[in-house]
């Protein structure tokens, strides 16, 4: 049996272990609510996670879309840059895949098995990609509100003003 098969058949199962493992790299307190909790009002990282992860392990089984892969790992890395994650973590879901697949299908089918492995190891490569990107966007609304800030305390303290343009000496 192909492994394209094999994991259309255990998909929900491998979904399930899947979004059970993000969801534990959440604060044990955040834990509770993000599985049980359905509603997308009241849970939409919860809601985000299981949308993405099954577009995401659907694209990583046919392996040919990465422009729709590198928007599910945006949707679900985006929420982790604003948590705090360490990087590592932030991007360690993906890598979780590859166990959860070898527990769920042993250890047959070595040479498709490679295959999905590096699939997943370059999905993981934009992961960290996405996160680094997010983490930048971060810092750059974080300078500049800083110099907004700045700019209208030296503002308001009348220690700025405006430079008269200089006309050139005829």
């Amino acid at each position: 049996m192909d492994i394209d098969k094999l994991l259309t058949e255990k998909r929900s199962k491998i979904l399930k272990k899947w979004r059970d493992a993000i969801i534990k790299s959440y604060p044990e307190g955040s834990q509770g609510f993000l599985k049980r909790e359905k509603s997308q009002f009241a849970n939409p990282v919860g809601l985000i996670i299981s949308k993405e992860i099954e577009i995401l392990y659907d694209e990583i089984i046919k392996g040919d879309n990465t422009e729709k892969i590198s928007s599910c790992l945006d949707s679900i890395i985006r929420i982790r840059a604003v948590q705090d994650f360490k990087p590592s973590l932030a991007v360690a879901f993906v890598l979780q895949l590859k166990q959860i697949i070898r527990e769920e299908l042993g250890n047959g089918l070595t040479d498709e098995m490679c295959i999905l492995d590096n699939r997943i190891d370059e999905i993981a490569l934009l992961a960290f990609d996405v996160y680094s990107a997010c983490r930048q966007k971060i810092s750059d609304i974080r300078v500049n509100e800083v110099k907004n800030q700045v700019g209208k305390l030296l503002e308001r303290a009348n220690l700025i003003s405006e430079i008269p343009e200089q006309r050139p000496a005829l």
